[in-house]
């Protein structure tokens, strides 16, 4: 952790560390979710390159959606700090899927990431406010504790959202299940994967990869379910899955293969669109704990 967000985050006077750490907070999630947009290949998802699986959606719609979305995470890692109930997490999120739909014409391009960064920032604005460190323990056990409780209460029931449809067909609760157990998939699976293949000297893009698909092997993906139903999704995990266990991007050939799958998801029309969102959590999670002031800046 850099120097400047140690005296943020260990220490640092409530009032100091609720602004300034709140707009750093903020700024990182913006960061991830660019970062997360340039990485490639990424089977079936919108990239730089193409739209993936999406009719409706490409990288400029992305690049637009997340400049409506400049100051959401910060306003939610403010709150956090200042000890806000969820209730008012889930009005924030709100305000700011209207401001996203409103800019991409009612395209729906980062409604689950609004939501998983959106509580992760919360839970980092609190982690600071309160002059802890912002290490990936801190950060579950604090959506895990504060914000479980009321997040299993607002999990989707009489809604036509894809999340509520395959909570009724297929029994899933998705991103806000997910959120209620402390983000498993990203702290026990995607983040670990992120950091792992980084120490074995895998570049930025190629761990982020690595990350995505060790996720979509394990994670019982909403968007796959929506898309592609229990065979799609068990088509996707099979493949993630296949390519994870022949060495993934620790061995030659692996981008050749990447856009192999890319080519099949979007042949099948599938999109792990909850994968991707935790490959953007876990580069937000990875980037507070490293104190990754320069990505934050970027944003």
């Amino acid at each position: 952790m850099t120097a400047g967000l140690r005296a943020l985050a260990v220490g640092a006077p409530a009032a100091f560390a609720g602004d300034a750490a709140a707009r750093w907070i903020g700024r990182a999630a913006i960061s991830a979710l660019r970062e997360e947009l340039r990485v490639w290949p990424k089977p079936g998802l919108v990239t730089l390159h193409d739209g993936g699986a999406h009719a409706d959606m490409d990288a400029a719609t992305f690049l637009v959606s997340l400049r409506a979305l400049d100051g959401a995470f910060e306003g939610m890692a403010r709150a956090g700090a200042e000890r806000h109930p969820f209730a008012t997490l889930r009005a924030l999120g709100v305000r700011a899927e209207l401001r996203m739909l409103e800019a991409t014409d009612g395209v729906n391009t980062h409604r689950g990431a609004i939501f998983t960064l959106g509580v992760l920032a919360a839970a980092a604005g609190r982690v600071a406010g309160e002059g802890g460190t912002l290490h990936p323990a801190a950060l579950q056990d604090t959506v895990r504790r504060t914000y479980g409780p009321a997040i299993v209460r607002h999990l989707p029931r009489a809604s036509h959202s894809h999340g509520a449809v395959v909570l009724r067909r297929h029994g899933v609760g998705g991103a806000r299940a997910e959120a209620h157990a402390g983000f498993p998939h990203l702290f026990d699976v995607a983040l670990p994967a992120l950091v792992e293949s980084r120490r074995r000297g895998a570049g930025r893009r190629a761990a982020a990869v690595q990350c995505l698909l060790c996720t979509i092997a394990v994670l019982p993906d909403t968007n796959l379910l929506y898309r592609g139903g229990a065979r799609g999704l068990s088509f996707a995990r099979s493949a993630a899955g296949a390519f994870v266990r022949a060495g993934g991007v620790h061995r030659k050939g692996w981008e050749e293969q990447v856009r192999g799958l890319h080519a099949a998801f979007v042949a099948r029309g599938l999109s792990p669109g909850g994968s991707a969102d935790l490959l953007a959590a876990a580069l937000f999670v990875d980037a507070l704990e490293r104190g990754d002031g320069a990505a934050a800046r970027s944003a």
